[in-house]
């Protein structure tokens, strides 16, 4: 490395980090479109049997997501195609996990997240509510669908220089707590989309493409609290957990493994 590319990546290095601000992590960014986030997160949640996978975070989680009570939207109304989500949360044993903490957060049907949006008054497009007794969840929110990443910062030009696109296919993020449980950081991608193959941030994995269904009820689209039209889609899934002791069981098995391979 000669010192001018040593500047040079000093330069860039600060320019990420004058770029972040409390709604914008250029940081989050840059680390997911290198993939040292995915690895990170195999590293650290090695698969164990059918629990569900995890992936990336991404940059666009923030903290102050509203408490929706079971059923209600995430998103305010005119931010895109109706859909209801709903599934149970469980352990690897099949049994259910209540009053588990589920955080969701999506973009709106133009591939904006709401922090992204100047004007953001109140988050929008997230919300946090939590599984029943039996482990059941539900709760109304938009299809997702797929989006460039932020293009306007030093990684967007990173990405144009190693020419690759900066888009992600459509996905639906999920976070689940549970006292006793590892926590679960995931997203749920709708089949079809043509960046599944080519995620610019590397989290598709093949257990989280999930299928939508397309429901024309109008009578069930008012119960279920859609207050327009007469369709929308469904998303039946079951998130298994795993348990801390699972999890450290098959991090130190996964070590053994990486270490008998040097």
């Amino acid at each position: 490395m000669t010192t001018d590319e040593w500047m040079d990546a000093i330069q860039f290095l600060t320019r990420v980090g004058q770029t972040c601000t409390p709604l914008r992590q250029e940081f989050i960014l840059l680390s997911d479109v290198c993939g040292a986030s995915a690895l990170v997160d195999a590293l650290n949640h090695p698969v164990v049997g059918d629990a569900t996978a995890s992936t990336v975070l991404g940059p666009f989680f923030t903290e102050d997501a509203p408490d929706v009570a079971t059923g209600d939207s995430i998103a305010s109304e005119g931010k895109g195609e109706y859909l209801l989500v709903e599934g149970r949360v469980l352990n690897t044993e099949g049994k259910p996990i209540s009053d588990a903490v589920i955080e969701t957060w999506e973009t709106d049907e133009n591939g904006f997240y709401d922090t992204q949006y100047a004007d953001r008054a109140v988050p929008d497009c997230r919300g946090r509510l939590r599984s029943g007794p039996d482990g059941s969840y539900s709760y109304r929110c938009v299809v997702p669908v797929s989006y460039p990443i932020p293009g306007d910062g030093p990684v967007g030009e990173l990405l144009l220089k190693l020419q690759r696109h900066n888009n992600r296919p459509a996905h639906l993020h999920v976070m689940i707590e549970a006292p006793g449980y590892d926590k679960l950081v995931t997203s749920l991608f709708p089949e079809g989309d043509k960046y599944l193959t080519s995620d610019a941030v590397f989290g598709v994995k093949k257990s989280l493409i999930v299928s939508l269904d397309e429901i024309h009820d109008e009578e069930q689209a008012r119960q279920r609290g859609f207050v327009k039209g007469s369709k929308f889609k469904y998303l039946k899934f079951d998130f298994v957990m795993l348990s801390n002791e699972e999890k450290r069981t098959a991090r130190e098995q996964h070590e053994k493994e990486v270490k008998g391979q040097l």
